[in-house]
C-alpha cells in the first residue's frame, strides 16, 4: 500500500442513470437485442438469455486425442434476471423487500432448473459495472444451469466432503465459528448472515458471505433466512459503494449444492464478493507477473481490509424488513 503508483487510472464513469432508459434492451416495454419485447413488468423479470453460451438442443458428442486433447458438448440454459423495472436502481440502493423479491425469484429458478434431469449446477451471478464486463447498467443478474458441475463449484463440494469424512463437521460452519471468535475480519452479520473477508482472500476487499444456519441452497431457507440474505446483501454493496465514494464494481455469485441428485448434506450456501479495485475508484488491482506465474499475492491483509468495510458497514443506515 506504500508502494508509488505512476501506473494506469482511469475517470470513473458517471452514474446518472434515468428510471427508464428508451434505449435500454431491460427496461420494461422494451424491443431486446434478440428481437422480442419486454413486458411491462412491475417486480423482476426472468427470460431465457438472447445470445446464451449454452443450449440444451444439442447433440452429445465427445473429442479426444491420446486423452490429452479433450472436449466434449455441453447442454445447458442461461437466463437472465432484472431485479427491477427502474433502470438507475442497484442492489445497493433497492428496498430489502424488493430485493427479498430477487432471493425469492432466485430460489425459484434454482429449483425449476434443477429440476431438469440434464442439469447438475445452477449458477447465479451478477457482473456490476462496466469494469467487470457488464454490458448493460439496468439491475440484472445471470443464470448459467450446466450439464457438468463448474470447475471451482467441484473444488468446493470435494473439500467440504473430504472435511466431513474426516471430522464429522461441516467445514464452513466450523470457519464461520472462528470467524465470530476472533472478530478481526468480520465485517457486518445479522440473525441468520455474516459476511467476513475471508482469510485466503486474493483481491483487495473480496468478501464472503455465509449463511449461519447449516443450509445447503435457497430453497432450503426459510422466510427469515430469505430475509436475512436480502438484508446483508443490501449491506454489503452499499458498503462496497461507501468506500471509494463511486457505484462499487465487483462479481457476485451464489454457491449452492449440485443439482445432481446425489446428497450433498456436507455443503454450506455461501457467496463470493471478487471486487477489482484496490487503491481508490481509478486503481484496480492487476493479477500479473508473479501472480498469473507463482500465486495470487496480498496487497494489503484481510484484517486490515475487513477494520475497513467494518467501519463503513456500521454507518449503514436502519433498513426495513420485508
Amino acid at each position: 500500500m506504500l508502494r508509488p503508483w505512476q501506473g494506469q487510472t482511469e475517470v470513473p464513469p458517471e452514474n446518472l442513470q434515468p428510471t427508464y432508459d428508451p434505449s435500454c434492451y431491460l427496461c420494461p416495454g422494451n424491443l431486446r437485442a434478440g428481437g422480442k419485447r419486454n413486458p411491462n413488468y412491475e417486480s423482476t423479470f426472468v427470460f431465457d438469455n438472447d445470445f446464451a453460451a449454452l443450449e440444451m438442443n444439442l447433440a452429445e458428442a465427445c473429442w479426444s486425442v491420446e486423452n490429452l486433447l479433450v472436449a466434449r458438448s455441453e447442454r445447458g440454459l442461461c437466463r437472465v434476471v432484472c431485479f427491477s423495472p427502474d433502470h438507475s436502481l442497484t442492489l445497493s440502493r433497492m428496498e430489502v423487500s424488493s430485493i427479498c423479491a430477487v432471493v425469492n425469484t432466485w430460489t425459484q429458478q434454482y429449483r425449476e432448473l434443477g429440476a431438469w434431469k440434464e442439469i447438475r449446477s445452477v449458477q447465479i451471478f451478477e457482473n456490476r459495472g462496466e469494469m467487470m464486463g457488464a454490458s448493460n447498467p439496468h439491475p440484472h443478474c445471470q443464470i448459467w444451469a450446466s450439464e457438468s458441475i463448474p470447475q471451482e463449484l467441484e473444488k468446493e463440494v470435494r473439500q467440504q466432503r473430504l472435511w466431513r469424512e474426516q471430522t464429522g463437521g461441516c467445514l464452513l460452519c466450523r470457519y464461520a465459528e472462528l470467524e465470530q471468535e476472533k472478530q478481526q475480519r468480520l465485517v457486518c452479520e445479522n440473525e441468520t448472515f455474516m459476511a467476513v473477508v475471508p482469510f485466503w482472500a486474493v483481491w483487495p476487499y473480496e468478501t464472503l458471505i455465509i449463511s449461519k444456519p447449516h443450509r445447503q441452497s435457497l430453497d432450503q431457507f426459510d422466510r427469515r433466512e430469505s430475509e436475512g440474505l436480502a438484508r446483508i446483501l443490501r449491506q454489503m454493496t452499499s458498503t462496497y459503494d461507501r468506500l471509494f465514494n463511486v457505484p462499487f464494481p465487483y462479481t457476485m455469485g451464489l454457491h449452492q449444492a449440485p443439482t445432481d441428485g446425489q446428497p450433498h448434506d456436507s455443503f454450506h450456501f455461501h457467496a463470493h464478493f471478487y471486487p477489482p479495485l484496490l487503491r481508490s475508484a481509478t486503481i484496480r488491482k492487476f493479477m500479473v507477473g508473479f501472480e498469473m506465474l507463482g500465486g495470487p499475492q496480498r496487497d494489503l491483509t484481510p484484517e486490515w481490509a475487513a477494520q475497513r468495510l467494518r467501519e463503513l458497514a456500521l454507518a449503514e443506515p436502519a433498513v426495513h424488513p420485508c
